[in-house]
Order: C-alpha cells, then sequence, then structure tokens
C-alpha cells in the first residue's frame, strides 16, 4: 500500500482519484493539491460520497518549487501523481527531484508563450533522476498512454515489426453545448490549432491545421470527419520504433466546432500572446477559457461514446506475411459519469494515469531515469485496462485502411 500525491483538480484528477479510492488495497492515502483548495474539496468530497473512503486536500501553486518540495516533504508520498497543466510538468519534477520521489504526468511539457509540444525538455531529465534513483513516467493518459501501451502490445504479440500506425480519437459523445471542449479549454485550442505534423520515412512531415482530413466509420458512434493532428506520442512511438515507415494522429471534430473554432481564430481569440485590454495585459486564449464551459461541469450532460484505438500495418509476429490490426477501446459518457461523476473523455484519460500510478507503486513497472510508456511491459497496463473500466478488443482487418 502505498501513499500518493495528486497535482492538479481538473475532471482528469477527479477520475483519477475516485479510481485510487476504489483500489486502497494499492492506493492506502491519498492527497489531492491544487491552486483552488476548493475543487480539490468538491472532489474529495465526492469520491467520500462514491467510495466512503477520505482524500486530504492542499492548496499549492504547482509553479513555485519550494512550496511543492514543502508539501511533499510533509505528506512523504512514495509518487507525486502531475494531473496540471502541462506548463508545470517542469517545475513539478524538480520539485520531486529535490524532495526525492518519483513522478508520474499525462502530458508533455510545453511553454506557456509557444504551442510547441515536446518531449526534448523532460527526457533532459533523464541523468538527474537516474543518479537520484527514481522514477519519471511520461504520458500515463489515454492519448498518450493508452494509445503507445496498444502500439507496444501489438508488437509484442501480434507483429514483428510495425510498417505504418494511425491513431484514432473520436469523440461521439454530444453535450448540448453551442461551443465546449472537452478537456482543459486552452490546452485544447492550442493543440487543435497548431500546424498538423505526422512521421514519414524517418521525417516529421508538416501540413496547415486542419486542413487534411478523412472520414471513419466507429463503432458504437458512426461514420465522423477525422482531421490529422500532431500528437506527442507520435514522437516517443517514433522514437522507440525506428521501423515504423509512417505514423499519423487523427481526431474527429464535428462540423459546428470547426465553424466556432474559425470564428475564434479570426477574430483574435486564439492569440497565446498578451494584448493590452483597460490598461492590463490579457492573453486572448486564457481569457476564453475563462468563459467556456469547464470539462468538470459536462458529465451530467455528455451522452454517447467515445472510440480510441490503433490501427497497425506490418510484418506478422508468425511469419505469415504482412498483416493489420486494430485495437480499440469504446467508452460510454453516461457510465463514466455514473461511476466517478465525470464524462468519458475525463475518464479515458484519468483511468490510465491511475493504472500508470498502480503499476509503478507496486513495482511492477521500475526503473532509475525518465521513461515512456513505450518502455514498460504493455501486459500489466492491458490487464488492468479490462479490470478497471477500459475494456480493448483487437481485430485483424482485412488489409492496411486507406486514408
Amino acid at each position: 500500500m502505498s501513499t500518493v500525491l495528486v497535482i492538479g483538480a481538473g475532471g482528469v484528477s477527479s477520475v483519477c482519484v475516485h479510481k485510487m479510492a476504489m483500489n486502497t488495497e494499492i492506493f492506502s492515502d491519498i492527497h489531492l493539491a491544487s491552486r483552488t483548495k476548493r475543487k480539490c474539496d468538491a472532489i474529495a468530497e465526492s469520491v467520500k460520497a462514491h467510495t466512503g473512503n477520505d482524500v486530504a486536500t492542499y492548496e499549492i501553486d504547482a509553479e513555485e518549487v519550494p512550496a511543492m518540495v514543502n508539501l511533499i516533504s510533509k505528506i512523504q508520498p512514495s509518487l507525486v501523481v502531475n494531473l496540471a497543466l502541462p506548463y508545470q510538468d517542469l517545475p513539478i519534477m524538480d520539485a520531486c527531484l529535490e524532495a526525492g520521489v518519483s513522478y508520474l504526468d499525462t502530458a508533455n511539457y510545453e511553454p506557456k508563450d509557444e504551442a510547441k509540444f515536446e518531449y526534448k525538455w523532460q527526457w533532459a531529465y533523464h541523468d538527474r533522476f537516474k543518479d537520484a534513483g527514481l522514477m519519471a513516467l511520461l504520458g500515463s493518459g489515454f492519448d498518450p498512454g493508452v494509445t503507445s501501451v496498444f502500439t507496444m502490445w501489438l508488437k509484442k504479440h501480434k507483429l514483428k515489426t510495425i510498417r505504418t500506425l494511425d491513431i484514432l480519437d473520436c469523440n461521439g459523445g454530444d453535450h448540448g453545448q453551442h461551443f465546449a471542449t472537452n478537456f482543459n479549454p486552452e490546452i485544447n485550442i492550442r493543440e487543435v490549432t497548431a500546424p498538423a505534423r505526422h512521421w514519414e520515412n524517418g521525417e516529421w512531415v508538416e501540413t496547415p491545421a486542419m486542413q487534411v482530413k478523412t472520414e471513419f466509420d466507429f463503432e458504437a458512434v458512426g461514420p465522423k470527419n477525422a482531421y490529422l493532428m500532431y500528437h506527442e506520442e507520435l514522437e516517443s512511438l517514433a522514437k522507440f520504433n525506428p521501423e515504423i515507415e509512417r505514423a499519423r494522429f487523427w481526431m474527429t471534430f464535428g462540423d459546428a466546432y470547426i465553424t466556432h473554432l474559425t470564428v475564434l481564430q479570426n477574430v483574435g481569440m486564439t492569440r497565446i500572446d498578451p494584448v493590452k485590454y483597460q490598461g492590463k495585459e490579457i492573453i486572448p486564449l486564457q481569457f476564453l477559457a475563462a468563459v467556456l464551459p469547464k470539462p468538470e461541469t459536462l458529465g451530467e450532460t455528455t451522452k454517447g461514446n467515445t472510440n480510441i484505438g490503433c490501427i497497425a500495418t506490418g510484418e506478422a509476429l508468425d511469419g505469415s506475411g504482412e498483416k493489420t490490426f486494430y485495437i480499440k477501446n469504446i467508452c460510454s459518457h453516461e457510465a463514466a459519469y455514473k461511476e466517478t461523476g465525470n464524462q468519458a473523455v475525463s475518464y479515458t484519460t484519468g483511468v490510465p494515469a491511475m493504472i500508470g500510478s498502480a503499476m509503478m507503486v507496486q513495482g511492477i513497472w521500475s526503473g532509475d531515469g525518465v521513461f515512456n510508456m513505450e518502455e514498460m511491459d504493455p501486459d500489466p497496463f492491458m490487464e488492468m485496462l479490462n479490470q478497471h473500466g477500459l475494456p480493448w478488443t483487437v481485430e485483424e482487418l482485412d488489409g492496411p485502411v486507406s486514408f
């Protein structure tokens, strides 16, 4: 049994803490901290109502390293679970190093002043964590996270090598809002409006944002337009699977979302550089995020399913030639809300954060240094997905899928 400290109090954190409290044989003491303590208190109250278990709460600015070190030293956790904003990854890693505790997150670092998702800043911490005898696990969400584990499971059990990989992320849910994002609005919009990139023949190929799309018929959702985007697991998948000729990431968006986003871009509301307003500097995207519905409030009204998976083509492990496999999870928004009070987009990230934490605190996944999900044995993680609300299926397709 282990003591854990979770940083952040959004929808993903709520799901993760609920699921930890449902597994007290693994997580004996759960502590939750964020900049706004009342959000932590609300999660703790929900956890108490759902599970009967207590969660201790704290107020902390995750970018204040000395304060983080003091909090970690007070709690003495075996793991810090970073479910805050990606801007805060590095200061939390610094605090973990100073306090002597291992680290886990769900999204890679990006600077505040540039929408640039890269692992290089966190990979640079490898030697420091190794020398300290600590482990840092990066990207234990769904994408990145489960999609990386899906890929490595296929490579372990079905394919000797992977030639092409397509990750498909479909949210078929309807939240009843004119315009809302299903996870942090600021991060979501920065991600969507950034240029698309995919890996092909040993290099990155860049295309304008939201310009390349395909239609795909998603089980339990139906036909949806999926847009080519850049997503951080492409970088780690390409690094740890150098034989991949092409790796792409696709995400679905409805026409209404695209229309709203286009208008907001055209009027400057997605800018991340400061502008003067009534003598004060504001960042338009942060102001927009403040007026949009909070993702954690959408659970009760969201209906439908998510469908997220990977289609991989490569040389079959049994020597029978080239084969294509499709591995995926389908998650119900209604079921996620009933269990944790959150919609499925938060659920599909929060559950893998709990599972990755369980892998670490139980010593099932271990090592000194900074690691990505692709470097770990996929089997125990995949087993826990089936046990804790994210069951997966795998099927062989007739051949490669044309996009």
